[in-house]
Order: C-alpha cells, then structure tokens, then sequence
C-alpha cells in the first residue's frame, strides 16, 4: 500500500503501483501512471501525460513532464516517460515532447542533481551524471555512462557518446564521440576519459584500439572521411565500431579538437585543472 500525505493532490485516473511515498503538497495530475517504491517528496509536480517506473526518487520541488518551451508547442497530447532507480533532486525541470504523440525519455539508474533542466524531446540512457544546472536544450541525445559537469550547456540536437565527460561551465554545440573528454566555449575534444572507461569495465587491449582511434582521428592530420576509412582498416573491436558508427551518423558533425595557435594538437587542461588525456593510460583523466 502506498502513503500518501493528506495535503498531496492526486488527479483523476491516476495509476499508483505499491509502496509509493507522497509527501506534503506534491501534485500528481490526472492520467499519471506510477509504479511501485517511487518516492515523491514535498512540492513535486508530475503532469499529466507522465510515466514513471519503480524505485525512484524525486526530490523536493522538481517538476516533471510539464509543457514545452517550445513557441512551437499546440496544446496536443505529448508525453514523458521515466524508468527505473533514477535520483532527481531539487527543482530539476523535466519538460515533455513538443510535436503530437512525441515523448521525453529517461532510462534507468540516473543520477540529475539539482537544478538541472532537461528540454522537450530529450533522450537519456543509463547511468548518467548530470551536474547542478547542467541544461540539455531539445531533442538532445545522451548515451550511457557519461557525465555532463554542472552549468554545461548543449545546442539543440546534440549528442553526447556513451562513457563522453564534459567539464564544467562548457558550451557544446557539435557532437561528442564516445569514450571522449569535452570542455570549452565552444567545447573541444582534449582527450580520452580513459579512467571512465576502465572503472566501466572496458579492458586495456580495447582501451589501446580507442586510443588509436583518437589519434588517427584527431592526432593525424586525416580529415574525418580518412579518419574513418583508416580506423575501419586498422581496428575491430566492438567498441571501436560503436565510435565509428555514432560518426559517421552524426547530423551536426562531430566537437573539433584542442588546438594551439599553430594548429599544433596539444593536450589541455580541462576546467577543474585536472590534465586530460596526452596519448598514455595512466589516471591522470578526470
């Protein structure tokens, strides 16, 4: 059975799975479906259209599946959809699709710290990180695993590659590879996230094909179209081909790399002065 405070409001036709928790004040409108352990804390509002899975936890004064802010926008059905053990903490802003019929997706074991605000149409994976006041603009794509640094911002349609880190207080405006470190305004490629890539398990001989890949893409003086050519001769592992299909399937075109005034690539340090990624496999990666 679930509890729920006598001064929440719960709409019309709600679905409410076991064991829920409603604390004071929250709003749960009408057609909302729910399912069991959630834990809904002081003044969150989830608006109609909004499904959500178990085990979550929304913190106080968030608000989910509200209207666009898009001047686009008609009053028609659009939807949000959130799945399973996801922590979204105070006054995060989750809006829903835009056009009829559309939906923001939100996958499993999320962690979206405060303030942060994720736009109309956004797509989330698993296990991501996003930093207070981290703002993903609409249609925005984020893969598994990787962690966007608090008051980062991204171009509408950008994509962020599964394992990719973005430093803080950057501004992306192009996509960012898997496996990458991004940081800048505007942002650009400075390494590897080879510490994220090996607390995820990837093994030192696949981690060697990706660093190969970031060198023959970025370090070679290849333009994007040899790049590819020369990675898909080179390097098979599954991972590898991940990186070269997220590529070549890219709309707005892939984040440039750090450059010096010569054009020289050097490595940079990234905003929380920690030295990104030179060409080694040590721990000095964020």
């Amino acid at each position: 059975m679930s509890t729920i405070h006598t001064t929440a409001i719960i709409g019309k036709n709600v679905t409410l799975g076991p064991d829920n928790i409603i604390e004071p004040y929250a709003v749960i409108e009408d057609g909302v479906k729910l399912g069991a352990g959630n834990h809904i804390r002081q003044g969150v509002r989830i608006c109609s259209g909004t499904t959500i899975g178990s085990h979550n936890d929304i913190h106080m004064h968030a608000v989910i599946g509200h209207i666009p802010q898009d001047l686009a926008f008609k009053p028609e059905p659009t939807f949000t959809v959130i799945g399973d053990h996801n922590q979204i903490r105070e006054f995060v802003s989750i809006h829903r699709g835009t056009k009829p019929g559309s939906a923001t997706v939100i996958g499993h074991h999320n962690f979206i710290m405060a303030y942060c605000h994720l736009a109309h149409n956004v797509r989330l994976g698993n296990k991501i990180i996003m930093v207070n006041n981290a703002s993903l603009t609409g249609y925005c794509e984020v893969d598994d695993n990787a962690f966007l640094s608090g008051m980062t911002g991204f171009h509408q349609f950008t994509r962020i590659g599964r394992l990719a880190l973005v430093s803080a207080l950057s501004a992306v405006n192009k996509d960012i590879p898997p496996f990458m470190i991004c940081g800048g305004r505007p942002g650009v490629i400075l390494g590897m996230n080879v510490v994220g890539m090996r607390r995820a398990g990837i093994a030192a001989p696949v981690r060697d094909e990706i660093k190969k890949a970031y060198k023959l893409l970025y370090r070679a003086g290849l333009n994007t179209s040899q790049a590819l050519e020369a990675i898909r001769t080179e390097l098979h592992s599954p991972e590898v081909k991940h990186l070269v299909e997220f590529i070549e399937t890219s709309k707005r075109g892939i984040c440039d790399a750090a450059t010096s005034e010569t054009d020289t690539l050097k490595p940079r340090k990234t905003f929380s002065g920690v030295q990104s990624d030179s060409g080694s496999d040590d721990d000095s990666e964020i």
